[in-house]
C-alpha cells in the first residue's frame, strides 16, 4: 500500500504569480485524454519550469509540438514496421496526444529530445504592468487638495 501523500502547499506561495494555476490546470487531464506517457512538471527557476515527458524509442519526426490558443498539444506517432519479429515488447511504440493547459503569461521557449525524455521549456514572462513598482509617497499638499 503506497502511503506517500503529494500535497500542494507550494502552490499557496504568494510569489508564484501566474504558475498556481497552470500547474493545476497541466495536473487536471482533458477528458478522455490517455495516461501516456508519463510527465514531470520541474521548477527552474522563479520564472522557469519544465515539462519532462518519458517518450522512449520516439524520435524528433515521430514528435509534433503545437500550441494554440493556450492549449500545449504534444503528440507522437510512430509508423508501425513489421520488419522486427519482438519476442517481448515492453517498450511502448503507442501513437499519443497529451494536451496542456498553460496560463496565459507562460510562453513556450523550445523544446529538447535527450535519452528518451521529451523536455519542454515554460517561462513565466510577467507583463510590466504586473511587476511590483515603488509607489512614491506626495510629500507637499495632497494631490485632492491642489484645485
Amino acid at each position: 500500500m503506497n502511503t506517500r501523500r503529494v500535497t500542494t502547499d507550494f502552490l499557496n506561495d504568494p510569489f508564484l504569480i501566474g504558475f498556481d494555476r497552470m500547474i493545476e490546470r497541466m495536473r487536471d487531464t482533458t477528458p478522455n485524454q490517455q495516461a501516456y506517457p508519463p510527465y514531470n512538471i520541474v521548477k527552474v527557476d522563479d520564472n522557469e519550469y519544465e515539462l519532462q515527458l518519458a517518450i522512449a524509442g520516439f524520435t524528433y519526426d515521430d514528435l509534433d509540438i503545437q500550441i494554440k490558443e493556450g492549449l500545449l498539444t504534444i503528440e507522437g506517432k510512430q509508423e508501425a514496421t513489421d520488419e522486427k519479429q519482438y519476442i517481448h515488447r515492453g517498450i511502448s511504440g503507442r501513437s499519443f496526444t497529451r494536451v496542456f493547459t498553460l496560463a496565459d503569461a507562460v510562453v513556450v521557449n523550445g523544446a529538447d529530445l535527450l535519452d528518451g525524455i521529451l523536455t519542454v521549456k515554460l517561462e513565466n514572462v510577467i507583463p510590466e504592468a504586473k511587476k511590483p513598482r515603488k509607489i512614491e509617497i506626495n510629500r507637499g499638499e495632497p494631490e485632492f487638495l491642489k484645485g
